[in-house]
């Protein structure tokens, strides 16, 4: 037997690495991961002591030895697993996307140093980054990016000799970018974006990287000038020096660069005109330098490069736009806007290439549209609004079938539109504001079934509006007023359940207002002021649940002011210049609506003054047949009533407590009356109940019926997400109750209502300093980072918004509304759960999901830097002080980093100009600054673009407990 062995030991060497291997894999689940969703189910203990059929684990073919393992995206948690580097045999070690944390020893890598590739990207690992000694001469791949790394980039990653790919971004890196990284000659890709490094210039060593394919720097504080060594990376493709304090101009070098494909250089101080050598790139594919300081004029030569995409936007380049341009096959993507380009657009654009996206708004274009934009029907964005454009629309734009986005508002345009533009299927939005259009809106609308939102108002078009817009069910915005349109109104257009606003003042629209309005349940603005309507004001506006602006001004009404009307929360209220009469009911009895109320002569009120007094006196006989009449009908339904009481059996409710309570549904459902509503929202209504006990509490009733579709759904997602978790920062379901079309959800009452309501209006008399807001910003992040890390599966809210957060008397911050949760189940090639439709609410909905209708974490992440924004600026998510297609997210970018240090508050780490967005209202000490630069860097990383960028919950809590001690 022994001379057996010793003839073919091959045999027992791979059994024993073999079970050796298998041997460890089971020892690092057992003692340094914690396996909460059990995604390793699979490493358990097995006859054969075989590894390589474990989740993750790959061996090689010949020997068996495992030399792979990749734990990407599984959800564990724990420290840095040192003990797979026991494996000799292991080149690649892949952690990347879990929960891992706390810093790394340099003792914990010694025995790595065979790794070929190392990725620990998307973790919450701490302190600094960890050293790697002279023995990581194999390493190929060093992935340490979105953690929370802290300090100078080590010395020694200058000394790795076959490292290709290193990228470090989306830390909290503070030093700056070291010159020897250019002595790493076999690097293809290097990524340090998204740092807040110290202020410091472009090495210019970095040239030295011949091999370079990939160099992405973006938002690094870099100043200074790009430096001519730029020129020697003769391999790049893609160069990413955008968000960053760069100044002087673009260097001549650049153009030598005749691979590259991407060029973004956008939010910088660059000055001066663009390199004419810039024509060369003929690979360039994207271009960006949108947001600098440029000057000049654009050269002929960029005409020749073989594009894809050019945005020059938001510079001040001048001059015409090259005929040549139109030429080139490859353009799909032209966007020019925010310049001073004049002249005419080139007249064969489109002609020769696939365009997809026009974008030359706010410049000083004239002349006639080229006729060819949508020559190959690939066109979807059209957008030329802010110009002098002049003519009319050409007829072939009414062929564009693929066209989708359209504004075209503020130039001169003029004459018919073509019938068959107003049918287009795909289009979607449609702006056509303040031009010279004539004639009459074709019928054949109704075939553009996705449009949701008409705006044609300052134009010239003329008679019935169209009632074939009644088919577009989702439309939600329309604007068609300061025109000249005539007869009834349709009717039909009550039939819209999407409809936010209706503007059709200044029109010569007569007959009645539409009575049978139940299916508004969404419109906030109403606006049919400025024509000839008559007949009264249909009582039943005073049931639309989020009406907010009613103006009714200058028509031909009568009767009297329905008293429903005082059922709406009204910021604009305007019924002035009619033939109204009667006492004015009790809810505008007030002078702040005097404005509203002038120009009817049989008005009367017995408080504000102007206004005629009203008789007190009636004569006996009217007022004795008024009280026997009102006391027969009180009768009546007394007796019908008591009969329907007696003859239809009782609500069976089905009742489940969350918490210890002391009252049951009879003590609820009696006081769900409208003088106790004190919000409403999509999902329903909420009441105040004051108990008998002395608790009060807040009740939300679902609705029903037609509003209710979605009743059931709501009402399962926050009893099965409310009812098992339980969070200082999370609002407490106590109590819910439910029969066959009803739906009551009892929760705390919190006494300062809504961070929304006392951030923008100031209800319940108080103001928020910034040591509110920021312990506020901190106890909403703790609350989302439980649902997110410590809730399994995880909870996405997917709809964080300031409205959605309740203040206790104290101003903490509760998380509510978990109407539209959704629990998440980490599988990694689905990437988040798919939705049926977008859901959430205007102005906080992540940029990817509306087109994905995927969601993760990062969706409510980037909601959360809504909040965040809006708490250091004091401005709603849509303010319209922001400007044309301006977010709260744009604005604050935008104006946040400005293009010359000398104007910025001087903050280490950052060049912000928070003196520009800080709310006005807030009189900050001076050692608040540094904290709102804190919170506002946290605000940028919450909403980046691309998810990956965006920091876990729990790495924003850390960011933001860096500095809430001082406010303790």
């Amino acid at each position: 037997m022994f001379l057996l062995l010793c003839s073919n030991p091959l045999p027992l060497v791979l059994s024993v690495s073999h079970t050796r291997d298998f041997q460890i894999l089971l020892q690092v689940k057992n003692t340094q991961l914690d396996d909460k969703n059990n995604s390793l189910k699979s490493w358990v203990p097995n006859r054969d002591h075989n590894p390589c059929n474990f989740t993750g684990i790959t061996c090689d073919a010949r020997n068996k030895s495992v030399i792979s393992i990749n734990l990407s995206e599984v959800g564990v948690y724990g420290n840095f697993p040192s003990g797979f580097c026991h494996i000799h045999t292991l080149q690649n070690l892949s952690l990347a996307s879990n929960f891992l944390g706390n810093a790394i020893y340099p003792h914990s890598l010694l025995l790595c140093s065979n790794l070929h590739l190392l990725n620990l990207s998307d973790n919450c690992f701490v302190g600094a980054l960890p050293e790697l000694s002279p023995e990581f001469d194999q390493l190929r791949v060093l992935d340490l990016s979105s953690n929370n790394f802290t300090g100078d980039i080590p010395g020694n990653y200058g000394n790795l000799p076959q490292l290709e790919v290193l990228i470090l971004s989306g830390n909290l890196i503070n030093g700056t970018i070291p010159s020897f990284l250019g002595k790493l000659n076999a690097l293809t890709q290097l990524e340090l974006a998204f740092n807040p490094l110290k202020p410091g210039p472009l090495p210019s060593q970095l040239g030295n990287l011949s091999n370079l394919e990939v160099l992405y720097l973006a938002k690094l504080n870099l100043i200074g000038d790009i430096p001519d060594s730029i020129g020697n990376l003769v391999s790049l493709k893609h160069l990413d020096l955008s968000q960053n304090s760069l100044s002087g101009k673009i260097p001549n070098s650049i153009s030598g660069l005749v691979k590259l494909k991407q060029l973004y250089l956008f939010q910088n101080q660059l000055s001066g005109e663009l390199p004419q050598g810039l024509g060369n790139l003929s690979n360039l594919i994207d271009l960006d330098l949108s947001q600098n300081c440029l000057t000049g004029k654009l050269p002929d030569k960029i005409a020749s490069m073989h594009l894809f995409s050019l945005n020059l936007n938001d510079n001040h380049l001048e001059g015409e736009i090259p005929e040549s341009l139109a030429s080139n096959p490859n353009l799909q993507h032209l966007k020019l806007f925010n310049n001073s380009f004049n002249g005419k657009l080139p007249q064969i654009l489109g002609k020769n290439s696939d365009l997809e996206d026009i974008d030359v708004s706010t410049n000083h274009l004239s002349g006639e549209l080229p006729k060819y934009l949508c020559q190959r029907n690939k066109l979807q964005r059209l957008i030329i609004l802010d110009n002098r454009f002049s003519g009319t629309l050409p007829d072939q734009y009414g062929h564009c079938y693929s066209l989708g986005y359209v504004r075209i508002k503020n130039n001169q345009l003029s004459g018919h539109v073509p019938p068959k533009f107003w049918s287009l299927p795909k289009l979607g939005f449609l702006e056509m504001d303040k031009n010279r259009f004539q004639g009459s809106i074709s019928e054949s609308i109704s075939n553009s079934k996705g449009l949701s939102t008409l705006t044609l108002c300052s134009n010239s078009f003329s008679g019935q509006f169209p009632t074939g817009i009644c088919k577009l069910d989702q439309l939600m915005k329309i604007d068609i007023s300061k025109n000249m349109f005539s007869g009834d109104a349709p009717a039909c257009l009550t039939r819209l359940k999407k409809l936010q606003n209706l503007r059709m003042q200044e029109n010569m629209f007569t007959g009645e207002i539409p009575s049978n309005v139940s299916s508004w349940t969404e419109l906030t603005e109403l606006n049919l002021s400025h024509n000839q309507f008559s007949g009264s004001i249909p009582p039943e506006l005073g049931d639309l649940p989020q009406l907010t602006y009613l103006d009714l001004a200058m028509n031909s009404l009568t009767r009297e002011i329905p008293v429903e009307l005082m059922n709406l929360t009204l910021n604009q209220f305007n019924v002035s210049g009619n033939k109204l009469y009667g006492k004015v009911p009790s809810g505008f009895n007030h002078e702040v609506y005097l404005a509203g109320l002038t120009g009817n002569p049989g008005l009367c009120s017995p408080v504000i003054k102007i206004l005629p007094s009203c008789s007190k006196h009636r004569p006996f006989s009217l007022v004795a047949i008024i009280l026997l009449a009102a006391c027969a009908v009180l009768l009546l339904v007394s007796l019908l009533w008591f009969l329907k009481k007696k003859s239809l059996p009782k609500h069976s409710f089905k009742v489940t407590t969350f918490q210890m309570v002391g009252f049951n549904e009879q003590g609820i459902v009696p006081f769900l009356t409208s003088e106790n509503i004190i919000g409403t929202g999509n999902s329903g209504q909420v009441y105040r109940v004051d108990l008998k006990a002395g608790q009060t509490v807040a009740v939300k009733k679902l609705w029903g019926g037609t509003q209710g579709s979605d009743m059931e759904s709501v009402f399962r997602s926050e009893t099965e997400t409310l009812g098992r978790i339980r969070h200082a920062n999370i609002v407490k379901l106590l109590f819910s109750c439910s029969a066959d079309d009803f739906r009551i959800l009892v929760y705390e009452y919190l006494d300062n209502g809504s961070l929304g309501d006392v951030l923008h209006e100031q209800k319940y008399g108080q103001f928020l300093d910034w040591s509110k807001r920021f312990n506020i910003a901190v106890g909403a992040a703790q609350g989302l980072a439980y649902l997110h890390h410590d809730c399994v599966p995880a909870i996405i809210h997917r709809d964080v918004k300031s409205n959605n957060i309740l203040l206790d008397l104290e101003f903490k911050p509760r998380l509510a509304d978990f109407g539209l949760a959704k629990t998440l189940q980490h599988e990694p090639s689905e990437g988040g759960c798919a939705m049926s439709r977008v859901s959430g609410s205007y102005g906080y909905i992540a940029p990817e999901y509306a087109y994905t209708m995927k969601v993760n974490e990062k969706s409510d992440v980037y909601s959360f830097g809504v909040v965040l924004m809006e708490l250091i600026t004091g401005k709603r998510p849509n303010d319209p002080s922001f400007g044309e297609n301006k977010d709260i997210v744009k604005w604050v970018t935008e104006t946040a980093i400005t293009c010359s240090e000398e104007e910025s508050d001087k903050i280490e780490g950052h060049h912000f100009n928070l003196s520009k967005i800080v709310d006005p209202r807030l009189n900050l000490e001076t050692s608040d600054y540094d904290e709102v630069g804190k919170v506002l860097t946290g605000a940028l990383l919450c909403t980046s673009l691309l998810p990956l960028k965006r920091p876990s919950m729990r790495r924003v809590v850390e960011l933001l407990k860096d500095h809430s001690d001082r406010h303790q």
